[in-house]
Order: structure tokens, then sequence, then C-alpha cells
């Protein structure tokens, strides 16, 4: 008896293959995380002009990272917390790294800004990103009481005996009250242009500089001087990105060099654990992998033709 072919078995057959193939190409083809830093920060003034800022640094990504560089314009060293150079950072959900600032502002009140830079070592990439953050008011710090001056008791007059002519007293002028010091102005902030994201990775075979320059930044050009190799410039406008990029060797380091950069010393490439040994060399890592992902993707279709074939040949079945 042959048995009627069931409409829905090619139906069936197409989407299976076809999700096949879609799963697939979306996992090869999934993009690298951003990695980077979390900070925050929060300040208070006391009336008497003490002021108290906290720090807290978060993780963007769910391994640990080691912190390369930590930068406050507050003018004072960190009095607690564990936030400082070298220091773990924790993976994200799993904890912070804190720290506490006090200062005493003079004339007006200084920009209260903290930037940190953190380092997250893969299996196929090494990634160094900074953050900064800009500390927002929480209020007016508890201001420790000021004891009030009690008024002193008047000491007793001994009595004069009387004299046939009396002498005029003459009136002791009463001290004078030392002014009153005058209530400290409240500070303002000053609105300033937010600033530029870098990031630097070494890959298998690159070193890439990467800038995020937000929409309320300024021009940024960067000169990057490796030692070995030609200088290259990046130019990136309010609110886009940019990268350049240089082919990894043995001793490659990149000098850069920008208006207003602070930090000028050589970034040296690193070689991620994976990468094959020597200088450079070896297919990139880092994101997705063009070879791979149409390889996979040929396979998982013909996979999916396969399927659609079987379930379009005609089977003949015989029953006594």
């Amino acid at each position: 008896m042959i048995r009627p072919k069931s409409p829905f078995r090619r139906v069936a057959a197409i989407a299976a293959g076809a999700l096949i193939g879609l799963a697939g190409v979306g996992t090869m083809a999934a993009p690298a995380s951003a990695h980077h830093p979390e900070p925050s920060g929060t300040y208070c003034f006391a009336a008497d002009g003490q002021a108290t800022v906290t720090w807290k640094v978060g993780n963007s990504e769910d391994i640990t990272a080691k912190i390369t560089s930590v930068k406050s314009t507050v003018p004072s060293d960190f009095t607690s917390g564990d936030l400082k150079l070298d220091a773990t950072l924790p993976a994200k959900g799993t904890g912070f790294l804190t720290a506490t600032q006090t200062y005493r502002f003079a004339e007006r009140q200084p920009k209260i800004e903290l930037t940190v830079e953190a380092r997250w070592e893969r299996p196929n990439r090494i990634i160094t990103e900074h953050r900064t953050v800009e500390a927002t008011r929480a209020g007016t710090c508890a201001a420790e009481p000021t004891p009030t001056p009690s008024s002193p008791t008047p000491t007793p007059t001994p009595t004069t005996p009387a004299s046939p002519t009396p002498t005029p007293t003459t009136a002791s002028p009463s001290p004078s009250q030392s002014p009153s010091e005058s209530p400290s102005p409240t500070p303002t902030a000053t609105p300033v242009p937010a600033e530029p994201v870098g990031t630097v990775e070494s890959t298998c075979d690159e070193l890439i500089f990467t800038i995020e320059n937000p929409a309320d930044g300024k021009t940024v050009k960067i000169t990057l001087t490796p030692n070995k190799g030609e200088v290259k410039t990046l130019t990136v406008e309010p609110g886009k990105t940019g990268s350049v990029s240089f082919d990894a060797v043995k001793g490659l380091t990149v000098t850069p060099a920008a208006e207003g950069l602070d930090d000028t010393e050589p970034i040296a490439w690193e070689q991620p654990a994976e990468c094959d040994k020597g200088e450079g060399g070896g297919l990139p890592l880092t994101g997705s992998n063009t070879t791979t992902i149409a390889g996979g993707a040929v396979l998982l279709l013909a996979v999916g033709a396969g399927l659609f074939l079987i379930a379009r040949r005609r089977r003949l079945r015989f029953t006594a």
C-alpha cells in the first residue's frame, strides 16, 4: 500500500533547516562585548567648606579586571576604600571598588572628576579602556556641632571707701565685638565638554586604538607614533567613533600625542594567550571570523537542503 505523503513534512523540513542555519550564523557572528569600568561618584559640602566625595567603580564584564590607572581631580588622597592601582575589579554583579576623599575648597569648587582605567585578559584578546565620570551633588553634609562660647561671669567690683572729694570715674569702653565670619559662598559647578573615551585592544595580529567622542564633546585629533612603521593620525568629530590599527610585531610600541592628553607613555602590543607564538601572525580572533561564519553557514544550509530532499522522496511501503 502506498501511503500519501503528508503536506506538512516538506514545510517542517524547510523550517528546520532554516532555523539551524540561522542559529549557527547568529552564534558565530555575535559581536564582542564592550569592556569598560563603570565609575560613579557623589559629593557634599558642609557649612564650613569641608567637602566629602564618595566614589564607586563597577565592572561591565563577567570576568575580573585589573585597575591600571586611577586619577582624581580632587586635591587630596583617598582616605578610605579599596580603589587603588593594581586592585582587582570584581566581575559584574559580584561587588564594587570604593574610595572616599575629603578636602576644603578655597575660592571656588574645582571640577570633581574621576578617571579609571582597567585591563581585561581574555584568551584571544587583551582590552584596556578607561572611563571618566563627574561626581554629582548629594545634598549637604552633616556638619559637626560648633560649641557656643558662654558669657563670662561678671567679676565683683571691690567697694572703695568714701573720700571727701569724689573722684569722677571714666567708663571704660566696652570691648568691640569681633565681626562674625561671613558664610562661605556656595560653590557652583561649571559645565565642561564631555571627555572622549579611548580603548586599546591587542589582538593576534593588530594593535587597535579606538576613540568614542560624545555628542557634546570637542573634535579630537590624536597622533600615534609607532617605533616600527608609519605615523598615523586619528581625527574624531563629536558624536562619532574612529579607530586606527597597527600590524602586530614583537616589540611594537605606539606613543599617543594630543592636545590636553596627560598620559603620553608608549603603549605596547601584548600577545593574547591563544595566539600563535612568534612575531604576530595568525588570524585575528576578535569579533566575527568571516571565513568561519561563511563555512558554517554553507554547511548548515547544506544540511537543511538534505532534509528538504529527504522530505521530497516518495517512499513506498508494502504491506502484506
